[in-house]
């Protein structure tokens, strides 16, 4: 199996430059007593406390794309300490990623306490997306059924389908909303056909509509 090296240090101290190169040292022979390949060897210097670690969110992009299934440590701390860690150590879970570590001479061995915080977190996460998905389908059948036929309004259906549309029709959210959706209902439905727009965007838009409808009528009144 493919894998990649992580090492990390705290300080930019120049004696944790041996610490560093030590962590690559005895990475290597581990990868080689479990017959792993080494593909890339990340070091880098920040502290464990920090999520948005430039080496780290290397790891995990070159995992994800280049289809890499082992992460190799000196131990847990150097993956992250505090939520850092957490946070993680769930996100390699979701890629399905085979941590090892000098620590454990083999395979990360988790403790219970933090099985079960990666449970309860992938727990909440697939309610949220089971909520989400309900909160779409409850404001397209309520669209639906105040009028809204996407298929004769929405323009361009099948073109660049794999894209996120930035825009939506200024005429699509009026017509929503004069049917007595709320912005949220309004952002959700549209989202449920490809259309990227926040409940905020949506209530920004319409408050523009109705800006422009008043200063259209007053010019009309001189």
């Amino acid at each position: 199996m493919d894998a990649i090296i992580y090492c990390r240090v705290s300080t930019d101290k120049k004696t944790q430059e041996t610490s560093l190169q030590r962590q690559q040292e005895e990475l290597k022979k581990l990868a080689h007593l479990h017959h792993l390949n080494v593909k890339k060897v990340v070091m880098e210097k920040a502290s464990g406390y920090d999520v948005d670690r430039e080496g780290i969110l290397d790891v995990l992009h070159t995992m994800k794309e280049e289809k890499i299934s082992v992460l190799l440590i000196q131990d847990e701390t150097r993956l992250g300490r505090g939520n850092a860690r957490i946070a993680l150590l769930h996100a390699f879970h979701k890629e399905n990623a085979t941590i090892y570590t000098i620590s454990h001479q083999g395979q990360l061995q988790l403790s219970e306490s933090d099985s079960m915080v990666l449970d309860i977190i992938s727990l909440v996460e697939e309610h949220q997306r089971k909520l989400h998905n309900a909160k779409i389908k409850r404001g397209m059948k309520r669209a639906v059924k105040n009028g809204y036929r996407p298929q004769q309004n929405l323009k361009n259906q099948g073109v660049n389908s794999g894209r996120e549309k930035k825009e939506a029709p200024i005429e699509e959210i009026v017509r929503l909303r004069h049917n007595g959706l709320t912005f949220a209902e309004i952002s959700v439905t549209l989202k449920g056909f490809g259309y990227n727009i926040s409940k905020a965007t949506v209530h920004r838009r319409y408050q523009e509509y109705q800006e422009s409808a008043q200063s259209l009528d007053k010019t009309k009144e001189i």
